[in-house]
């Protein structure tokens, strides 16, 4: 191949590279962005659980003081039967009394949902924290391993970005201009042909064509516009010839004469 066409094969692989490493480098922070969402939702999950646990024992404080309020009641009513004088009086702390037994029964059963509530609550707020504290450290060795990923990443677009400008200069500027654009509207340039097609677009070329590519020129695929080449070193060796004509004279000796 000629120089230049060399040169444009290495400045196409190292602007594919330098691509794969954009969009790479691209990805690496929605990587951290959805370990830190995990974490977020983790951590909301547990100050949820943190707060209905404190609601129910606050729920408890409350009932604890009503049910002693029902109980002083309750004491106090019992007391007042012993000194009525009528059975209107008798009848009408009767019913307050039973009222207020039957009311402080409620609250105790609903103390008890309360506590089993509770219980549920503080497993739930035990899972939750535990997947906090792990996703936690999952966001950590993804910041980390990241770090590290934009360090080689940066290395290598050091590498690709010298190799890039050295080869730039040792291409003609009108044939660079027209592999710029190439590459900014199909992602590549470049192509090769192959068995009398451009591998970029799989479109056969014309044999004149075909013969000026074998030749070392650098054409325009009529199909796709990218620039087309051919590479000496991808051809098919040639055949090797088979030795019939030996083989023939040999069968001939083995016949017999007449």
């Amino acid at each position: 191949m000629l120089a230049q066409i060399e040169n444009l094969v290495k400045l196409q692989a190292v602007e594919l590279e330098r691509t794969r490493l954009a969009v790479a480098l691209r990805a690496l922070p929605a990587e951290v962005a959805q370990a830190e969402a995990l974490l977020a939702a983790a951590q909301s999950q547990s100050a949820k659980a943190s707060d209905a646990l404190s609601r129910e024992e606050l729920l408890r404080t409350r009932l604890d003081r009503e049910i002693a309020t029902h109980r002083q009641k309750t004491a106090r009513f019992r007391v007042q039967l012993d000194s009525v004088k009528t059975p209107e009086q008798a009848a009408a702390i009767e019913h307050e009394l039973s009222f207020a037994e039957a009311e402080a029964a409620r609250l105790e059963d609903e103390e008890f949902a309360s506590l089993e509530r509770s219980e549920a609550q503080e497993t739930a707020l035990a899972a939750a924290r535990a997947q906090v504290e792990s996703l936690a450290a999952t966001l950590e060795n993804t910041r980390e391993r990241i770090s590290l990923q934009l360090k080689e990443a940066a290395r290598e677009l050091a590498t690709l970005n010298a190799e890039r400008e050295a080869l730039r200069p040792l291409i003609e500027p009108d044939v660079l201009n027209r592999f710029d654009r190439l590459c900014g509207s199909r992602v590549t340039g470049l192509a090769r042909a192959e068995n009398q097609q451009c591998t970029g677009c799989r479109m056969g070329v014309r044999p004149q064509t075909w013969n000026q590519l074998r030749e070392g020129e650098l054409l325009t695929c009529d199909s796709c516009f990218r620039l087309l080449y051919w590479d000496p070193a991808m051809a098919p060796a040639p055949a090797q010839p088979q030795p019939e004509a030996k083989h023939k004279r040999k069968a001939a000796k083995a016949q017999p004469e007449d």
